[in-house]
């Protein structure tokens, strides 16, 4: 290899040269006679601090593109208090690296890691598990370009895999950050106040498989299907109802096997209003739903939907079914209902997933009577219903001929309902609709279950007794500081991760605090929230 004389051997990548400051700087061998560094020649501890220093003041999780000498890395350790991912390739060539200068200023700090020939799926995973925006902030990427020239395919694949994991969870803190506070607000009462006294229905209702399922969504395309829904009915297929189509499955006289919901937000009330669903219906709820929900029917069957709250609350006191809703929307959840209950053949009826002759649901869901009871002179029904209708751009359409319409949160749902659909082994047709059409081509066979139906002992503790434990738990948690989430004990930690979307709904409304003092002010709101809701009487 070339030494700092010029002279090379071997089958190295890496030359190991001297800047004026005395710091060793790797180089790539080009040839025998030429290399090319990876950095500054006269400094290249003062250029790594020259490039940190434009980092923004609020980004708390760096990504860098190439390991080189470390010294931007370094840096940023040194300088701010982010998260630092390396990502490079060639373990053979990182070796070469490793031996060339002490790298213990990075290896020994619990906020570095370095990801050696990483997959697109490890790197992807990586982000998902660390990269937290409540308490990180933003994200940034820094190549290292003399670097990523020697290998573009390798670190563009790395750069996309990175995108989609930055993709995913921003998209899941925007939701945090809209719904993080009435989420904890909905699970801690429905704790107190339903105390979860579903437990015997919920081993009878997951108990035995149903192979035969039906899905009911409130599309548009409902309205022609309503007949072949009443075959299914009479020769005994289990259905299951989405919350919206609900009302207009009791007001064409059929009787669901259950009902799902899954929105949090206080319009989920007008789906169930009219309904009897007392006579033994039993209605599945995301356990951050609103408490006012499990007192419509006398079955309520109470879920987790995936917020760390409710993990915990299955951990800790009572086991909650867990049902898959990532796609969204409550179709999505009836899927992975279905899954569960050991349906091998799903009929879909009004999954549209798009906007059909202008309309945006089935006639009798919630809609219909909420906008004729609030038109007026100055804004008739109709105006009410055009606005709602157009609220979001429609798409380009895919296709010549295509008569129903599309949004992105509309073909999102489709894609993600497709991709679930993939991973399972059921069997799954949708009724000829007018809708946008879903493509079951695709499968992926012998895919594990997301979730557990399976009974475990359940905590004698009363809700009451399990939120007041868990304030206490909040209030002994550490002070904020630096890295905190790396610095907490197991407990700790998965208390402080029920408060994440929390954190994200204060974060978003309280833009340029610092993290420590965001921190702080969740917990106090948190501790506030259930001595709230454990002094108002039942």
């Amino acid at each position: 290899m070339i030494n700092s004389a010029g002279k090379c051997g071997g089958n190295s990548r890496y030359v190991f040269l001297k800047s004026r400051s005395g710091k060793t700087v790797p180089a790539i061998a080009i040839s025998q006679e030429n290399a090319l560094p990876l950095h500054s020649m006269v400094d290249p501890m003062r250029e790594a601090q020259r490039l940190v220093s434009t980092i923004p003041e609020d980004t708390g999780f760096i990504v860098f593109l190439g390991l080189g000498g470390g010294f931007a890395a370094e840096a940023a350790l040194e300088d701010t208090n982010a998260q630092i991912i390396v990502i490079d390739f060639h373990k053979d060539s990182i070796a070469e690296l490793l031996s060339s200068r002490d790298y213990s200023a990075l290896i020994n700090n619990d906020r570095f890691r370095l990801l050696t020939d990483p997959s697109c799926g490890e790197i992807k995973k990586t982000i998902l598990e660390n990269y937290h925006p409540s308490l990180c902030g933003s994200i940034k990427t820094i190549p290292l370009r003399p670097r990523i020239e020697q290998d573009i395919e390798l670190f563009e694949n790395a750069s996309a895999a990175i995108q989609e994991a930055i993709g995913i969870v921003s998209s899941d803190y925007s939701v945090q950050a809209h719904f993080g506070i009435r989420w904890f607000s909905n699970i801690v009462r429905n704790i107190k106040n339903a105390n979860l006294i579903t437990e015997n229905f919920s081993k009878k209702l997951f108990a035995s498989p149903v192979p035969k399922t039906a899905i009911v969504a409130a599309g548009p395309s409902l309205d022609h299907q309503l007949h072949l829904l009443a075959e299914l009915k009479h020769k005994g297929v289990f259905i299951i109802s989405t919350d919206t189509a609900l009302p207009v499955l009791l007001q064409n006289g059929i009787r669901p096997d259950t009902a799902v919901s899954i929105d949090c937000q206080h319009i989920s009330y007008y789906h169930f209003i009219g309904c009897n669903l007392k006579a033994g219906i039993p209605l599945v709820l995301d356990i951050a739903s609103p408490p006012l929900l499990s007192s419509f029917s006398s079955s309520p069957v109470f879920f987790s939907g995936g917020h760390p709250l409710a993990q915990y609350v299955s951990a800790a006191w009572q086991p909650l079914p867990l049902l898959d809703t990532s796609g969204g929307n409550v179709t999505y959840a009836c899927l992975s209902l279905a899954e569960h209950l050991g349906a091998d053949h799903i009929t879909l009826f009004g999954a549209d997933f798009s906007y059909v002759e202008s309309k945006t649901y089935a006639r009798g869901t919630y809609i219909y009577p909420f906008f004729e009871k609030k038109q007026n002179r100055f804004s008739p029904a109709q105006s009410l219903f055009s606005a709602f209708l157009y609220r979001s751009p429609f798409l380009p359409k895919e296709n010549y001929g295509q008569t129903y319409h599309e949004t992105a949160s509309l073909r999102q749902y489709r894609k993600k309902f497709e991709e679930k659909a993939a991973m399972m082994n059921a069997q799954i047709t949708a009724v000829s609709g007018q809708g946008a059409p879903i493509d079951f081509s695709r499968k992926i066979q012998d895919t594990a279950k997301s979730g557990t139906i399976t009974a475990v002992p359940v905590s004698k503790k009363s809700g009451v007794e399990f939120l007041e434990q868990y304030r206490e738990d909040i209030a002994a948690l550490p002070a904020a500081d630096e890295n905190y989430l790396s610095r907490l004990c197991l407990k700790d930690r998965q208390i402080f991760t029920t408060l994440l979307p929390c954190l994200a709904a204060l974060r978003h409304r309280r833009a340029g605090k610092k993290t420590k003092e965001l921190i702080e002010e969740t917990k106090r709101f948190c501790i506030q929230k259930i001595t709230s809701v454990l002094r108002q009487t039942p």
